[in-house]
């Protein structure tokens, strides 16, 4: 069982592996808990219970995908040692490998592989006497709120696998499912969430580039609100209907969006010399053809959404088989928190 912990909506899923085949046998949408000022193991609990009885599922392994503001990733470069080291280093400076200062956390690793470049000077290198670092992909959160999430994923009679961020789950789907191009070109995957939206460029394999932008569906539609003098409620029906007489305003409130994901796009491509050839984009905006367009007019490259679960045998009760279509890229994230597990 793989849970993505959204700001409003939690997306679960339950895949199964099946010899050499992955099994996606259900999922759930839930409301996410609505969290005072303070965050509460025992209403997760709760709400991972609620969760584990959607799915109707046996298995108490759970895989949770949290979100962005509790968490820190940056790719860095690190000394060739064992991974146990590497999260040591870091605990140590976080200063000067993450550029701020984040007591109490604790640290995973992802070494990049390195990629041998034809008729590398191997030799040379080594007679000079440099060992090349490592590009690697580190992931940080609070100890404190790690141990919260693992008490509450047990009192809710789970047993947790792996915590990780949220918006490393669409890059691990989409890898899967979309592997050509993953490998051989430069693209950008966009998750538009609740509260915020992230952009991971990913560059013929390799994670170039993540950033997240403070604009979300929530900021959409209050504006969209604002604009129209409507009340909120009004203006999401709005926002998701995209009706002819309101695709001017709504435009105008995805303009910043677009601006931002944009100054991603030309910061990768300025650093890089190589073009951004395609943007790939999950969460519920996704669904909305007036809603790639502007994106698209906006950042000068094709938007397109796309499924996480074309590599997955869809073993879906009836329902949700017929509904898996509308809903599939909402799943990029709890699919990937699965991947990761499995």
């Amino acid at each position: 069982m793989a849970v993505d912990l959204g700001a409003r909506t939690t997306k679960a899923v339950l895949v199964e592996r099946r010899g050499e085949v992955l099994a996606l046998t259900r999922y759930a949408m839930l409301d996410a808990p609505i969290y005072d000022k303070k965050f509460s193991p025992e209403l997760l609990s709760d709400h991972l219970r609620s969760v584990a009885e959607a799915l109707n599922g046996s298995t108490r392994f759970v895989a949770l995908a949290i979100g962005l503001e509790n968490t820190v990733v940056r790719q860095v470069e690190l000394p060739q040692i064992p991974k146990e080291d590497m999260r040591l280093v870091l605990k140590n400076n976080t200063k000067g490998y993450l550029q701020q200062d984040l007591p109490n956390h604790v640290f995973d690793c992802h070494i990049f592989p390195p990629k041998v470049t034809p008729g590398a000077k191997v030799a040379e290198t080594a007679r000079a006497g440099t060992i090349p670092k490592l590009k690697v992909l580190v992931a940080g959160a609070k100890k404190g709120l790690i141990d919260d999430y693992q008490t509450a994923a047990r009192n809710a009679g789970l047993s947790p696998q792996c915590i990780f961020p949220g918006m490393i789950g669409s890059v691990n789907s989409f890898e899967m499912a979309m592997n050509q191009i993953f490998e051989n070109e430069s693209v950008a995957l966009v998750d538009v969430g609740f509260k915020h939206s992230t952009v991971c460029v990913l560059d013929r394999g390799e994670l170039a580039l993540t950033r997240v932008v403070n604009i979300g569906g929530d900021q959409l539609t209050s504006g969209l609100a604002e604009a129209m003098g409507v009340t909120y409620a009004e203006a999401e029906g709005i926002k998701l209907g995209m009706s002819p007489e309101a695709l001017s305003t709504v435009e105008l409130q995805v303009l910043p969006l677009g601006r931002e994901l944009r100054a991603s796009l030309d910061f990768f491509e300025h650093q890089s010399d190589r073009p951004v050839s395609q943007v790939f984009v999950t969460g519920a905006a996704a669904n909305s053809e007036n809603f790639l367009q502007m994106l698209h007019a906006e950042m000068i490259v094709e938007c397109k959404t796309w499924s996480p679960t074309t590599f997955l045998q869809l073993a879906l009760p009836g329902p949700q088989a017929v509904e898996i279509e509308h809903v599939g890229s909402q799943l990029s994230v709890a699919i990937g928190a699965a991947l990761a597990a499995l």
